[in-house]
């Protein structure tokens, strides 16, 4: 079972017994509390999160985007992804068309508008992974361990971080994996839960 309240500005989720807030900041974007509080130096950020034993995930939204709020309401609801998320990365939120200085990889410091542009991100919400070991002073694309455009289900997003966090996307296609995947839970027979 599931309750949604909005109150003040803050939604609160509830599923079984888990309870998780989401509140929406002064940029219109929502909040989670596990989420970094980040100078938004890119190279930095990926250090800090390598000596945590973490990958850089970089959550790129904007305000009003309904499926950024989605992904609040629904991805982010399950304990499951968002225990994997607090174990495997550093998550660092980014405004699509937010004003905020960002010092890129290679150093260049541009506002999270243009640094968005510079990325190639067209989608909200859009994940951008950077794996601990990304070569140093690199750019961003070549960096880069995988991206989410857009909204992915709940077992799409999931899957998406255990790629990375396998390193299954050193060797294979994100579509390859998710076969494999499918026939091993074909094998066991489970049934995913896709929707």
């Amino acid at each position: 079972m599931r309750v949604l309240a909005l109150c003040l500005g803050i939604l609160v989720y509830v599923t079984g017994s888990s309870l998780t807030a989401a509140e929406l900041g002064d940029d219109g974007l929502h909040k989670q509390p596990w989420f970094t509080d980040s100078f938004l130096e890119m190279a930095d950020d990926l250090a800090e999160a390598g000596a945590d034993g973490k990958d850089l995930l970089i959550l790129i939204e904007q305000q009003g985007c309904p499926y950024c709020r989605e992904l609040h309401e629904v991805n982010f609801a399950r304990q499951q992804i968002v225990d994997h998320l607090r174990e495997n990365f550093m998550v660092v939120q980014l405004n699509m068309f937010g004003a905020r200085e960002v010092v890129d990889f290679d150093g260049e410091a541009l506002e999270e508008r243009d640094l968005t542009v510079k990325w190639g991100v067209n989608f909200t919400p859009t994940v951008v992974i950077f794996p601990s070991d990304a070569p140093d002073n690199s750019s961003a694309r070549a960096a880069e361990a995988f991206r989410m455009p857009g909204y992915f289900k709940p077992f799409h997003f999931l899957k998406s971080l255990e790629f990375v966090t396998s390193d299954a996307y050193q060797d294979q296609v994100f579509q390859r994996y998710l076969q494999d995947v499918f026939q091993q839970m074909d094998e066991k027979g489970e049934t995913p839960d896709v929707w």
